[in-house]
């Protein structure tokens, strides 16, 4: 090999070489724990006492990083998807369609019970506005409260449920969008139509029969977006304060009851609630290990491959070689 051969191979190795011996960034070592931690079969156990938190502040730049992570973990779940996860996702698909099968019934009966029972009418009418706006109300409250007493976990902990709260919001949008699911208290002024009849994302929500303007609200009922957000919020505090049972019970309770809520005030079927309260328990789910896995990263507890490849040049050679960590 003369002169220019090896010089051009030198120019055409160094970008490889480079990159070999370059840094993982942030975001790599959390998709890398993520697909090795976070699955049925090898659960990822967080560590959650409060000392865990003190030294590991999340900055803007750090929550902005995480919560990108979050939307691309979940976008790339399927491809590293395996063994008994794929059973849940079927489990979820048949719960899916024994609910479907029962919209009806159970719609006319939340309806029903609804119009019979002021009291209960006047009390899901206010659960149903907390799931909504209200709800980050109560967020600002518990994140107040760990500024007043200085609680590093209450702020982080609050801080996550907010990631959880962003992200369930992207997903149930881009889900409504997607599915086009007419809300029961509407019929269809272009095919006079009632009922969860899923008209898809290109369907002619915009103009009426008599060229008037529709909303493009009343066929966006799949998934429930109350639910989804209030099961995110709730799942961020009930594996946050797992230690404490009264803290999930009231978490779930109160997400459960935001959902039910959306039954009697006829704004969703129960298959939109169903699906956003397991869509918003994922979202929780997610931002919490995954901050988790930023914690043992930042703290020197992350997974590291024991083998590692590398190139070098010497003498005029190119050589491959490989470090084994003990």
């Amino acid at each position: 090999m003369n002169l220019s051969s090896r010089a051009l191979c030198i120019m055409l190795l160094l970008p490889l070489v480079a990159l070999s011996q370059q840094k993982d960034t942030l975001s790599k070592k959390l998709d890398s724990l993520s697909i090795k931690a976070d699955t049925t079969i090898n659960k990822q156990k967080n560590e959650i006492n409060p000392a865990a938190y003190e030294d590991t502040r999340l900055n803007v730049r750090t929550y902005l990083t995480l919560l990108k992570n979050d939307f691309k973990q979940n976008a790339t779940l399927p491809f590293h998807t395996k063994g008994k996860d794929w059973l849940k996702v079927a489990e979820f698909a048949a719960a899916t369609g024994a609910i479907a099968l029962a919209n009806r019934p159970i719609n006319n009966f939340a309806k029903k019970l609804h119009g019979n029972n002021p009291g209960l009418a006047s009390v899901s009418n206010y659960v149903s506005r907390f799931g909504g706006p209200y709800e980050v109300y109560a967020l600002g409250g518990f994140f107040a409260y760990g500024l007043l007493f200085n609680t590093r976990k209450e702020k982080t902990t609050t801080i996550l449920a907010t990631q959880a709260y962003i992200m369930s919001g992207v997903i149930g949008g881009v889900g409504k969008f997607l599915f086009g699911e007419q809300r029961p208290y509407y019929t269809d002024p272009i095919s006079g139509k009632s009922g969860p009849i899923f008209h898809g994302p290109f369907y002619a929500f915009k103009k009426g029969p008599h060229g008037e303007k529709l909303s493009r609200s009343d066929y966006a009922s799949f998934p429930s977006g109350h639910t989804t957000a209030a099961f995110a919020a709730a799942t961020v505090y009930a594996m946050e304060y797992r230690d404490k049972p009264l803290i999930p019970i009231l978490s779930y309770g109160a997400a459960t009851l935001i959902g039910l809520s959306r039954l009697t005030e006829n704004q969703h079927w129960p298959i939109d609630v169903f699906a956003g309260a397991m869509l918003g328990y994922l979202s929780g789910r997610q931002v919490v290990n995954n901050f988790h896995r930023y914690l043992k990263i930042k703290q020197g507890k992350a997974i590291h491959e024991p083998v590692t490849f590398n190139l070098q040049y010497a003498n005029k050679q190119v050589l491959g070689g490989f470090t084994y960590k003990f």
